[in-house]
């Protein structure tokens, strides 16, 4: 029999439509009267927090990895699922994904239909996060999503579609996995990251698209003093119009990290292009290239490593 430790964190999944046709919270969790009963599984169940998730902070997600290790490390648990709404899913599961050890499977879940809605999707996809929970062969791959019978990569997968069911999307690499009708079938396996160790989560980490024609209005606007980072998602493989790069800069004089992404959705950003405001220019400022996250997990990445007092901050973001 595997011990596993339910979470329920809040968000869609937890949610009814109203009369009116409005998804509003429930005081009560619909999912913790409709526990599926499985022949190999216990579980255990708590209402950690019950927020949509755009509430969901940094804070919350710490107190859900430090509930996690004391369910690995004292308590004897084979695996967790936490149940989340999606809109900030990604960012809870790649906190979590750099802040625990491999091991013991962590799946996470939601829904894009709320519990009363024609097709609702919760229940099947919380039944899939505890199947994955439960397997073997979901060990020692980090934090896991399971959404529409996918198995998806916390470090690199990301909502694409605001409310299709299928909205969790990895691009570039795909799913790591699949369910069948009774197996668990992984297709990929991910080069491991280190693990980070951090007690604190406070910063404060802004970020910035570019755009076309982006001048250094915005950046300019911006105090170091006031931030302890910047992210950019930048244009193509990691490049910023040459004014805008003028002032972020100043910024960089200033000792403030600045780490760019791409705001293209598939693709690493490197730092090829050596024209004015080319990532080769940026990369020699001093800038740092996330290279195959997006700009929130970039944001997270950043927090972290500060958070750590890394001494290569530099090489922790890139790798």
């Amino acid at each position: 029999m595997k011990k596993i430790l339910v979470l329920h964190t809040g968000g869609t999944i937890s949610m009814s439509e109203d009369k009116d046709g409005k998804v509003v919270s429930n005081t009560s969790n619909p999912l913790m009267t409709h526990e599926p009963e499985m022949s190999n599984v216990i579980l255990h169940t708590e209402d950690i927090f019950n927020l949509p998730s755009p509430h969901i902070t940094l804070k919350n997600m710490f107190q859900l990895q430090r509930r996690i290790l004391r369910a690995f490390f004292e308590e004897g648990f084979d695996g967790a699922v936490i149940t989340h709404g999606t809109d900030t899913l990604e960012e809870t599961a790649y906190f979590l994904d750099l802040t625990l050890p491999l091991g013991a499977p962590v799946v996470i879940t939601g829904a894009m239909r709320s519990s009363n809605e024609p097709g609702t999707d919760g229940y099947y996809n919380f039944l899939s996060a505890i199947r994955v929970a439960s397997d073997l062969t979901s060990r020692n791959r980090g934090v896991l999503v399971t959404m529409n019978a996918e198995i998806h990569a916390a470090r690199f997968v990301t909502k694409t579609h605001t409310t299709s069911v299928s909205t969790f999307q990895t691009p570039t690499y795909g799913p790591i996995g699949i369910l069948t009708h009774d197996r668990i079938v992984f297709h990929q396996s991910l080069e491991e990251i280190e693990q980070i160790a951090v007690s604190s989560v406070e910063g404060q980490v802004p970020i910035i698209k570019a755009y076309s024609g982006m001048d250094g209005s915005i950046f300019d606007l911006l105090s170091p003093e006031s931030l302890d980072g910047l992210v950019i998602e930048g244009l193509g493989a990691g490049n910023l119009p040459p004014e805008a790069f003028q002032s972020v800069k100043k910024l960089l004089n200033a000792g403030l990290p600045v780490v760019l992404t791409s705001r293209c959705f598939n693709g690493i950003a490197e730092p090829i292009y050596a024209y004015p405001g080319g990532g080769s220019e940026l990369y020699d400022a001093g800038i740092y290239f996330a290279k195959e996250i997006n700009a929130q997990k970039a944001r997270i990445k950043l927090i972290l490593g500060l958070n750590a007092h890394l001494s290569d901050l530099r090489n922790f973001i890139e790798k």
